[in-house]
């Protein structure tokens, strides 16, 4: 399987993003879409309200001109981040009296979030989900589909 360069570097930020605790639903640096844009907070200018698909007037003229941020475009950063904070319990937009999970840094949660943000980018590069782990127990004649070579040490 090809995958796309945006995706994979993706995918390798918010790796390592879940596995050093560096992943923050409510910090816009630490967030999903803040650790595939390199830890910068700089994209909640994109929108007024973290968590909404309604792009401020910035997003919209970055929209318009086709530019794109580690390969992501602002209407897609947007998707991405609702994708994520909705997978771990909250409310979007986010908002102080929106109910929102007694903790978000809890690793369930986050792997709840991260496990729909993988699906959602592979989804938007047109390619089944990296995560999906269902395939390697396919049979066909009481025989897998899929063959691993195990190393035993």
């Amino acid at each position: 399987m090809i995958i796309p360069q945006r995706l994979e570097q993706a995918l390798i930020k918010l790796y390592d993003a879940f596995h050093n605790d560096e992943l923050n639903p409510e910090c816009c640096s630490a967030c999903a879409v803040g650790n595939i844009l390199d830890n910068h907070d700089s994209w909640k200018h994109l929108s007024d309200q973290h968590g909404s698909l309604e792009l401020s007037y910035v997003g919209r003229i970055h929209q318009q001109l086709g530019r794109t941020f580690n390969g992501y475009s602002p209407l897609e950063l947007l998707q991405i981040e609702k994708v994520f904070l909705e997978a771990c319990g909250f409310i979007t937009p986010l908002c102080h009296y929106n109910p929102k999970p007694r903790n978000p840094r809890d690793k369930e949660v986050l792997f709840k979030g991260l496990s729909a943000v993988v699906a959602f980018l592979c989804e938007l590069d047109s390619i089944a989900n990296v995560m999906d782990y269902s395939r390697i127990f396919e049979y066909e004649n009481e025989n897998p589909i899929y063959k691993f070579d195990v190393i035993y040490s």
